[in-house]
């Protein structure tokens, strides 16, 4: 887009990035608070959208707003951005990725510091008329194990800057390798034993159906009686009630929050125990994080209205990828999703086959989508198409890409294709409609779905019949389904998309029936 476009901000950012938008001739429009309404109301004659981590940017909201082109995320989170319904709708989301990791990892430190030496505590006793030094008596960080989960980015920096503190490091995070986790001192071990292990417990994963309520109560069961949890990643990572719970009883010493299941909030069962500190939501409070996140969003966004290469944008426009594989990107990451969801881990190479006409052009954005989709449910930072790479890497995931214009079955094909498990999608029909029509060798066809359950069982009579009678008793919706096989083998696959969610208890009936052999939730959103 050439020339002067109206830019909306509905939350505060750096006064440097707005003037950023007004040197590159933009009408900047500055309107804090907007409720839902308010805020279709302004996007009339709006090109360009900054907000922060309030403004929720709803499928409605981008349905109502003709003629946006870009929403820009002064931070790093997008989950009040319904990316989807931007991409579908044209409209480019971009963030801010880099902004605001040191100073996470500061007030990570921040907290474990005053976590370990009851700091705000003691001042309020203090300056409350009361000396009670023997009260606050705390423990010192050296020599203590400080379990990391997530060894993203910011687990990294944090782990860099607790070692130098003495502390021994463990963590867990099924994405990054043990090559990788070790050149940084940390031992990598499964969720429980780093429980079990730790003396202090931080969290940096990003909020997605595996991990929401991950540290909980059978969790925490596990733990020493004096550790100590921080999270400065996302809330509704920790079950605040089974928390609260366990440090009310005496089995877990303490906890430092800065994040919440719900925010803003000013009521927790957290809030009032003599264990617990609590901050709110101020990771990316800083001076310079802000200073950095509203300058970052604001370049993006010009060069967004400007129609120029955008190197944070979130949903990249494929504009300049070869025309026959364009369509195809969407259900790369698609892919990448679905596998990711399947295998539970990264896989130390993933081998990505493009077969047919896409097989005969530049398929390196596509790859990078499949890498895209892949890291994007299980690494707390944004992946965009710029930074999926290097994060691939830093992961030790070796992508090895595989081209033919030869297509047995399809047209087009895109296989995802690791040591255990594979994958296979294409567009079919006059729509392009997008199809999974492989998985772990069985052919099938059925429209990815947000929420999927994939069943492996054996090849014998009624076993279709038993899943849907276990799933219709306990109310699951089953919107498709699909079963297939594999030539000469004993198994069977059934792929079932679902209205939502199955329960926990619902997938741990279907593994306990005679002849159901796995059983995996795909929850993609």
């Amino acid at each position: 887009m050439a020339g002067m476009a109206r830019v909306l901000v509905t939350e505060e950012i750096a006064e440097s990035g707005l003037d950023v938008l007004r040197a590159a001739g933009h009408e900047v429009d500055v309107r804090l608070g907007l409720e839902a309404d308010g805020l279709v109301a302004a996007l009339a004659g709006t090109a360009g959208l900054i907000i922060r981590s309030s403004t929720q940017v709803t499928a409605e909201v981008l349905a109502a707003a003709d003629g946006l082109l870009v929403v820009g995320r002064a931070g790093v989170g997008l989950d009040n951005v319904d990316v989807r319904a931007a991409t579908r709708r044209g409209v480019m989301v971009v963030n801010a990725p880099l902004s605001n990791s040191v100073s996470a990892a500061e007030h990570t430190m921040a907290l474990l510091l005053a976590q370990a030496r009851n700091v705000p505590q003691a001042h309020a006793d203090l300056v409350d008329g009361r000396w009670n030094r023997s009260r606050w008596k705390g423990v010192e960080l050296s020599d203590k194990t400080l379990g990391i989960l997530g060894l993203g980015r910011i687990g990294q920096m944090v782990a860099k800057r607790a070692a130098a503190f003495g502390m021994c490091l463990v963590a867990h995070d099924p994405y990054v390798s043990e090559e990788r986790a070790g050149r940084l001192g940390v031992e990598m071990l499964d969720l429980d034993e780093v429980v079990v292990r730790a003396d202090f417990l931080t969290l940096h994963l990003a909020r997605t159906p595996e991990t929401l309520g991950i540290v909980d109560a059978r969790l925490l069961a596990l733990a020493k009686p004096g550790l100590r949890i921080v999270n400065v990643a996302r809330g509704g990572i920790i079950d605040e009630g089974a928390l609260a719970e366990a440090i009310s009883e005496g089995r877990i010493a303490g906890a430092a929050l800065d994040v919440f299941a719900e925010e803003p909030t000013t009521g927790s069962p957290l809030f009032g125990l003599p264990g617990v500190i609590v901050t709110p939501h101020l990771g990316a409070s800083t001076t310079e994080a802000q200073d950095k996140a509203g300058t970052t969003i604001a370049e993006q966004v010009v060069l967004a209205l400007a129609g120029e290469f955008v190197p944070f944008a979130v949903n990249i426009d494929v504009g300049e990828a070869p025309e026959v594989i364009r369509p195809f990107v969407p259900l790369a990451e698609t892919l990448g999703e679905v596998f990711g969801a399947l295998a539970g881990r990264l896989p130390e190479r993933l081998d990505v086959e493009f077969r047919g006409e896409i097989g005969d052009v530049d398929d390196r954005l596509a790859t990078l989508a499949v890498v895209k989709g892949l890291l994007n449910r299980v690494v707390a930072e944004a992946v965009t198409y710029v930074n999926a790479g290097d994060m691939a890497a830093d992961r030790g995931l070796d992508v090895r890409t595989i081209s033919t214009p030869t297509s047995v079955d399809f047209r087009n094909a895109i296989t995802l294709r690791s040591e255990e498990h594979a994958v296979t999608g294409t567009l079919m029909g006059l729509r392009a409609e997008p199809r999974i029509v492989m998985i772990d060798d069985h052919s099938i066809d059925v429209p990815p779905s947000d929420h999927m359950l994939v069943v492996r069982n054996a090849d014998v009579p009624g076993m279709i019949g038993m899943v849907g009678t276990v799933l219709g008793e306990a109310g699951v919706n089953v919107a498709n389904m699909a079963v297939g096989h594999q030539p000469g083998a004993e198994t069977a696959v059934m792929v079932l998309a679902t209205g939502g969610p199955v329960a926990p208890d619902v997938i741990d009936d279907l593994r306990s029936r005679d002849g159901i052999l796995q059983v995996d939730a795909l929850d993609l959103r």
